[in-house]
């Protein structure tokens, strides 16, 4: 097996350079994972979002073995049973309509941008109010829905059709409102913007606002979706009910896999010929996906994100009283935020090298998104890390411990080496970069 230098070399040479990784991962098991040189990390980014089951679950893995033996590709010019099964289960849990299934989040929200300008086209309704500090992508057309200008920097001319109000202002939506307006998009909970939750009034109030000027109602829920925030769909925890929504990251538990949901309103606007995806929907990737889903229902683990989430929660809370530079937390279920006075990314790699993978997010936030199958012992650990590395921040102690985790196999274990630096925020996310 070759070392993380030998890999980095290889990188250097072959791989264009659109992140900076430091350390190569080469086994994951439910929570943890090992780099090459024989590191073992407590993993709570999980792919940013993508293993709520966790590394290797069995059932999934299972699942794609038998698929991968059976079938693993199918023109959409044909029946996918499997596609079929999938759709049907999204629907039921979320809005009772009907699904276009893609690759990537950003191809799953550039679906729905066109979903709702096909709906608005006759009208001449093509623009859609996004809003300040969001994400979405990063192809041309949904990083100019983003509400970033680092990610459109260097990329202008922009595509036209986006505009952005500020996030939890109706008034400031109202604002934007004009005849061309065919749709408002977006998150129940900004990950990337700072894993700040839309308040409850201001999502009800979009909903009567798109109600009452025939507008869509669009949610992005790639990040925050499939168990994420305690609720199946983010949007379930205000009672409100998006005219269409999207979904990938944690949907194939790895495997490629996005998806667009509709409801009825949107349900038979796209008609053959209108949009495509030759991978989308593939016999392999909703098998994985149909997996993933039976462990979240069999796990409870979307009960189970609110209920951990709140504790974990709770013991982040306590070190707001204890360091200075700690100042906040907010998200919910099992996306978290731990806000700081200051830039988070030093703190992000303290954490790492004593083996807890964290994310920087907005700046000054450390991002907690754990795989919702943690364990209660799991989750005392990382505050246990976290509260060493913060006394240690804030010169309360002279060295932080390596956290002791379990290890693989001894014949899969070599010389521990230092933990990489934690990937710069402007880094994109791999859900997000489409060929």
């Amino acid at each position: 097996m070759s070392t993380t230098e030998e890999i980095a070399e290889m990188y250097g040479q072959y791989v264009m350079p659109t992140y900076a990784p430091e350390v190569a991962f080469v086994k994951g098991k439910g929570t943890k994972v090992w780099d090459a040189d024989g590191k073992v990390y407590l993993d709570f980014v999980a792919g940013i979002s993508v293993l709520n089951v966790g590394y290797s679950h069995p059932t999934v893995v299972g699942a794609i073995q038998d698929q991968a033996a059976e079938l693993v590709h199918v023109s959409n010019l044909y029946y996918c049973e499997n596609q079929a099964k999938l759709a049907k289960q999204l629907s039921d849990l979320s809005i009772k309509g009907k699904c276009f299934f893609s690759n990537s989040g950003a191809e799953a929200n550039e679906g729905m941008i066109k979903l709702a300008r096909l709906w608005g086209h006759e009208q001449g309704k093509y623009e859609i109010i996004c809003m300040k500090n969001s994400f979405h992508g990063r192809t041309l057309a949904t990083a100019a829905a983003t509400g970033q200008e680092k990610v459109q920097k260097g990329f202008e001319p922009m595509p036209e059709g986006f505009v952005h109000a500020d996030y939890n202002d109706i008034e400031s939506v109202k604002a934007l409102v004009n005849e061309k307006t065919v749709a408002i998009m977006l998150e129940a909970i900004q990950g990337e913007g700072g894993i700040i939750p839309a308040d409850e009034q201001f999502m009800k109030d979009v909903r009567a606002l798109c109600d009452e000027k025939d507008l869509l109602m669009l949610c992005d829920e790639v990040q925050c979706g499939l168990g994420r925030s305690g609720e199946w769909f983010g949007f379930q925890a205000y009672g409100v009910e998006p005219d269409a929504f999207s979904v990938a990251k944690a949907l194939g538990s790895g495997y490629p896999i996005g998806a667009v949901v509709s409801g009825s309103k949107l349900a038979d606007v796209f008609q053959p010929g209108n949009h495509a995806s030759t991978f989308g929907g593939t016999p392999l990737a909703c098998a994985a996906a149909l997996a993933t889903l039976e462990v979240m229902e069999s796990e409870k683990l979307v009960e189970r994100a609110k209920e951990k989430g709140d504790l974990f929660r709770e013991g982040l809370s306590a070190f707001i009283d204890t360091y200075e530079h700690v100042t906040g937390v907010r998200g919910r279920g099992m996306m978290l935020g731990l806000e700081l006075d200051q830039e988070a990314k030093p703190l992000v790699t303290a954490l790492a090298e004593v083996g807890l993978l964290t994310i920087a997010t907005a700046g000054n936030v450390v991002r907690f998104l754990p795989p919702l199958t943690v364990k209660d012992d799991e989750l005392e650990e990382a505050l246990d890390i976290l509260d060493d590395c913060l006394a240690e921040m804030h010169g309360v102690v002279e060295e932080v411990e390596v956290a002791e985790v379990e290890e693989p196999e001894a014949a899969e274990v070599v010389e521990e080496v230092e933990a990489p630096e934690a990937a710069a925020e402007e880094t994109p996310e791999e859900s997000d970069v489409v060929a």
